[in-house]
């Protein structure tokens, strides 16, 4: 039945994939947006907190392997829309700090702390990692 409706096993996966992939994209990107009434970094550090945390953890257990060359026949482009999609509620926050180009420097720090706790487990060495790199950035 299900091969009825999808085609393939990897329509179905591609499907579900679609779908929890909207929903992350739309939780993460409230997450990131700038609020008027608070400091773009204090967002970010109950943005990296929401991510690792219970909320996000699901997202992250299965669109880490996505991320990987293996994840590339399944989802051709989405190493790709997984970088780019938070670009803009990054460069908008930053902004806020008069500092739009650091951005991109913010996503590669919650990317490569992403992969450091994946592959370490390490929830508080990489959280301390990432207030310090707050830290540098509001000084």
């Amino acid at each position: 039945m299900l091969i009825y409706h999808f085609g393939t096993r990897d329509g179905l996966l591609r499907e579900v994939l679609g779908r929890a992939r909207a929903r992350q994209v739309e939780v993460f990107t409230e997450l990131l947006r700038a609020r008027p009434d608070e400091a773009y970094t204090a967002t970010l550090d109950r943005a990296w907190s929401a991510m690792t945390g219970p909320q996000g953890q699901p997202y992250l257990r299965m669109f880490t392997r996505l991320h990987d060359s293996a994840g590339e026949p399944l989802w051709p482009g989405f190493r790709r829309a997984a970088t780019t999609d938070w670009l803009a509620p990054l460069e908008d926050g930053m902004r806020t700090l008069g500092r739009p180009e650091l951005g991109t420097v913010v996503l590669a720090v919650i990317r490569g702390l992403l992969v450091d706790l994946d592959a370490t487990g390490d929830a508080d060495r990489t959280s301390r990692a990432f207030r310090a790199f707050l830290a540098t950035v509001r000084g």
